[in-house]
């Protein structure tokens, strides 16, 4: 049964064995509520590295209980980040999250060649599920956040990423949409040759999994009144469950559109490293930081 709802993620992990959870500086109010959350919910084990001083004032402050937690210290964030990531190499986790530390050293830390989470050749993205009122279902989207103008190798490995993320929400056969400015091919604009080359590797079986269509322009991608209008025939129009866009512009300016004007709400992942990174902003809501917690304990093996 496929998860048509951000909270269905949390029913579809109870009772299942819980994944450990080590968040990196764990140093901030809406990452200790969010852990804790998805700790009572009964889906983690947590572990937070960061002040402990300051995790516990936090704890006292917002009532929860710290007892729940184990506390590795570490007051500095770029060590905070590193201890996190060795805990990981360590096999001691399974999710890595973000907390205090910025996106740079959060980063740095999974990219490092030596101490880092990166397998050999790995493509590291972004992948955001996002839940719209006016839409029928998630929507999986990619990237927003990590790669700025993906050539087409990477473009293929979003494309799977994104797939491989509609798999562990239990859809089956997800239709992928391949974005671009038109739906009608134009040789002159890249976004959309390579929408139609990964669109033919998906009949020829190269890439698996999913039915994947493009180029196929936003409204045509999710809106069934404009595919009717354009009297388009696809697969995928007007009932994509993956948005795969051509940069980052695009993709960001999209899921920013959908939570701020649209009252979206989201949850969000790095994929490609060795075990999902949750990353999100650090003035993202507990809600969508549990959210987040979720997708990763979903697709973490």
């Amino acid at each position: 049964m496929s998860i048509n709802k951000l909270d269905q993620m949390i029913s579809a992990l109870q009772g299942k064995t819980k994944k450990r959870l080590v968040a990196a500086f764990a140093n901030d109010a809406h990452t200790i509520e969010a852990v804790s959350a998805a700790t009572d919910l009964g889906i983690i084990d947590p572990i937070l590295v960061g002040d402990e001083a300051t995790i516990r004032q936090i704890c006292e402050k917002e009532g929860i209980d710290v007892n729940k937690f184990k506390i590795v210290l570490e007051a500095d964030e770029i060590k905070a980040a590193r201890k996190a990531v060795e805990l990981i190499n360590l096999g001691e986790a399974d999710v890595l999250m973000k907390g205090l530390v910025s996106t740079d050293k959060y980063m740095r830390a999974i990219l490092d060649k030596e101490k880092g989470l990166m397998p050999p050749k790995a493509t590291l993205s972004h992948v955001t599920v996002v839940e719209v009122p006016t839409y029928h279902k998630l929507l999986i989207v990619s990237d927003v956040a990590i790669i700025p103008a993906p050539d087409l190798a990477q473009k293929i490995a979003i494309t799977n990423y994104v797939i491989n993320t509609a798999h562990a929400l239990g859809i089956e056969k997800p239709k992928v949409a391949m974005i671009a400015a038109t739906e009608q091919m134009s040789a002159s604009m890249p976004a959309c040759v390579d929408a139609a080359i990964i669109s033919k590797m998906c009949d020829r079986g190269q890439i698996k999994g999913a039915i994947v269509d493009g180029p196929l322009a936003i409204d045509v991608a999710i809106d069934k009144e404009s595919v009717e209008i354009k009297k388009l025939v696809s697969p995928v129009a007007g009932d994509a469950d993956c948005l795969v866009f051509p940069n980052i512009e695009s993709g960001n300016v999209f899921f920013k559109t959908c939570t701020k004007l649209a009252g979206g709400e989201l949850a969000a992942l790095v994929v490609g490293a060795k075990c999902p990174a949750i990353l999100t902003s650090r003035g993202d809501s507990s809600k969508t930081k549990t959210f987040s917690i979720a997708l990763a304990c979903l697709i973490a093996k």
